[in-house]
């Protein structure tokens, strides 16, 4: 301890000042190797976690894929991926986004197309109703 104007100061320990040092430099040193040299990469991942816009973009691979096919039910199985939502309201979603950020004629035609023959399905009985 030294003498100071309002009393005693407390010196730090070399043992503590260390612990300290070792400390702060671990976590410079790992948060450095995890975020510039061995980022998280993140691949294989489920549609149904997609930002809005990509969201958007693989329902259009659908429609294109189902205007190429002509497999309604293989659309379908694709769309479910994106969720429990109504598969209809998912193309209608996709087809609001793509009008408001200007898709081309071609692709916004697709997405109609498939949202069209989707209504056309009829829909499947409730769970549990006779």
């Amino acid at each position: 301890m030294l003498p100071g104007a309002y009393g005693t100061i407390r010196t730090m320990s070399p043992r503590l000042l260390r612990f300290l040092i070792g400390l702060v430099l671990g976590l410079v040193v790992g948060l450095g190797y995890a975020w510039r040299i061995q980022p998280v990469a993140y691949y294989d991942t489920a549609p149904d976690s997609l930002r809005q816009d990509y969201r958007v973009d693989y329902v259009l691979m659908v429609a294109q894929s189902y205007q190429g096919e002509g497999d309604l039910r293989l659309a379908l199985l694709r769309l479910a991926a994106l969720g429990p939502q109504p598969p209809v309201e998912i193309v209608q979603d996709a087809a609001a986004y793509a009008e408001a950020n200007g898709f081309g004629q071609v692709d916004r035609e697709a997405l109609r197309r498939l949202a069209d023959d989707l209504r056309s399905i009829p829909s499947s009985p409730e769970l549990g109703s006779s």
